[in-house]
């Protein structure tokens, strides 16, 4: 039930993430306009499979994250995402921010963006999970 929870929370707020809260800078920096109606509409038709695929790696993704946190008894579930988040998410986020294209501005924003949503959603994971 808490893997669920946690998946469905995780989507949430990446609605509100990538939304109302920070969707105006996201399509900045991936470099779409909101003048471009024609093309996000593309985008949004082509959009409903990758949500099922989105929370189907983010179900894997919090039941791997149960299992440490079921095996590391001596620490707390929100301790234990944050250390996972620390290890694996930055780097992986990082990687991604730093290896193209984009001005320095540009990839210390999508950094940001992504590593803050990435870390909302751990402390959600570990105050769910734990």
């Amino acid at each position: 039930m808490a893997i669920g929870v946690s998946a469905v929370l995780a989507m949430v707020v990446g609605y509100v993430w990538y939304g109302p809260l920070f969707g105006n800078k996201w399509l900045e920096v991936i470099g779409a306009t909101t003048m471009d109606m024609e093309k996000r509409k593309e985008m949004q038709k082509a959009a409903g499979p990758l949500y099922v695929v989105q929370f189907i790696l983010t179900i894997f993704q919090v039941w791997v994250l149960a299992m440490i946190i079921n095996v590391w008894t001596n620490v707390s579930g929100l301790e234990i995402a944050l250390w996972v988040w620390a290890a694996f998410i930055i780097p992986i986020v990082a990687g991604g921010a730093m290896w193209n294209n984009d001005s320095k501005k540009v990839a210390w924003t999508r950094f940001l963006l992504q590593a803050g949503y990435q870390l909302v959603i751990f402390v959600i994971f570990g105050f769910v999970l734990g």
